[in-house]
């Protein structure tokens, strides 16, 4: 029998592509307005965004069901 858990699989890949997007255009942001945009701008923000990254996946992936929650809670509380 197969332990494939798409909903699993999904939250993974969500997590990748959300905390790998946000943490790349966060990382620019914030290099450039701590350091400004010169010939070293783009090493500081890779190393920046490696490790907004690496902090970014572990929280995405174990908070986006929380968000999630409380997202329908907050919702429920609109409807008639």
């Amino acid at each position: 029998m197969s332990k494939f858990k798409p909903a699993r699989v999904r939250q993974l890949v969500f997590g990748i592509y959300m905390s790998g997007i946000m943490s790349f255009l966060m990382s620019g942001v914030i290099t450039w307005l701590n350091t400004g945009i010169d010939s070293g701008y783009p090493a500081r923000w890779t190393a920046a965004w490696l490790v907004a990254w690496a902090v970014a996946f572990p929280l995405v992936t174990f908070i986006a069901p929380l968000a999630a929650k409380l997202t329908e809670f907050t919702l429920r509380r609109f409807e008639p």
